[in-house]
């Protein structure tokens, strides 16, 4: 199961949510996810963890506070498909 984990505090590090949802079970990744050009936090990640670890990360983490911030854990949804944006430039002339 992959879970969705928002609201974290930009200082967060992948070490830090290994280390809370650890406690509900074996965590397979962590993905804290950055700007590709600043490399700062965006302030959510994915985390992976088999099915009951991550019903039971969710039961007992969503809506908790991490680092003074109030959590949102839940199931990932899959990606939805963005439409081609193309040379933005280029359709508005």
């Amino acid at each position: 199961m992959t879970l969705y984990v928002g609201n974290l505090n930009y200082k967060a590090r992948e070490e830090d949510l290994r280390e809370l949802f650890s406690a509900y079970g074996e965590v397979n990744s962590v993905s804290l996810i950055s700007d590709k050009f600043t490399g700062r936090s965006k302030g959510f990640a994915f985390i992976d963890m088999d099915d009951q670890a991550g019903q039971d990360a969710i039961d007992q983490l969503h809506d908790t506070d991490f680092m003074d911030r109030t959590l949102v854990v839940n199931e990932a949804r899959p990606r939805e498909e963005r439409p081609n944006r193309g040379d933005r430039r280029r359709d508005q002339r």
